[in-house]
C-alpha cells in the first residue's frame, strides 16, 4: 500500500507548534501538535477528550465557523488535526488555533456535549487537565507566523 503523507514527516523532528499538514482540494488540514512526538509526555485521554470538546466548539462558534471540516484528536495523543476550507488564510487559521487555545485556557463552567445522549464517553473528561494543556500551547503559538508551518525536513 501507499505511504499516507503524515508517515513521511521526520517526527523526530517535530517539536510543539502548528504545522500546514497538507492541502486536498479546498481543504487545508493542519497539525496542532501540543507534545513532542515519542517523548514519553502525551495528552491524558480525559484532557484530550475536553480539549476536543472545547475546541470544537469554539471553533463551530467564531466567523469561520462555514469553515471548518473537522477538529479532531490524533491517536498518538500528541495533538490535534485542524481541517479547514482554503477560503480560510494561514493567518486566520493561526490565530483560530490561538483564540482556541487561550478560550480553553480560561473556560469555566459545563462541558459542552457531556452527557450521556451527546457523547460516546460523556464520563471521561479532565478540564483541569484541559486547560493546563491548552495554556501551554496558547504560549507555544504566541507569536507563530505563516513562515513556521512549514514541517523541518
Amino acid at each position: 500500500m501507499k505511504k499516507i503523507d503524515s508517515f513521511t514527516v521526520n517526527h523526530d523532528l517535530l517539536e510543539p507548534g502548528m504545522y500546514l499538514s497538507r492541502i486536498d482540494g479546498d481543504a487545508v488540514t493542519y497539525d496542532i501538535r501540543m507534545k513532542k512526538p515519542n517523548g514519553g509526555d502525551y495528552l491524558a485521554n480525559a484532557a484530550m477528550h475536553t480539549i476536543e470538546h472545547l475546541f470544537a466548539t469554539y471553533a463551530r462558534n467564531t466567523e469561520w465557523a462555514d469553515q471548518i471540516l473537522y477538529v479532531g484528536p490524533m491517536g498518538c495523543r500528541t495533538g490535534f488535526y485542524l481541517l479547514l476550507r482554503d477560503r480560510v488564510s494561514f493567518e486566520e487559521a493561526i490565530r483560530l488555533a490561538q483564540d482556541s487555545m487561550a478560550f480553553i485556557a480560561a473556560y469555566e463552567g459545563e462541558i459542552p456535549g457531556t452527557n450521556k445522549i451527546e457523547c460516546g464517553n460523556y464520563l471521561e473528561h479532565d478540564l483541569a487537565g484541559a486547560k493546563k494543556e491548552a495554556a501551554a500551547m496558547r504560549e507555544t503559538l504566541r507569536g507563530w507566523t505563516p513562515e513556521m508551518l512549514r514541517y523541518k525536513a
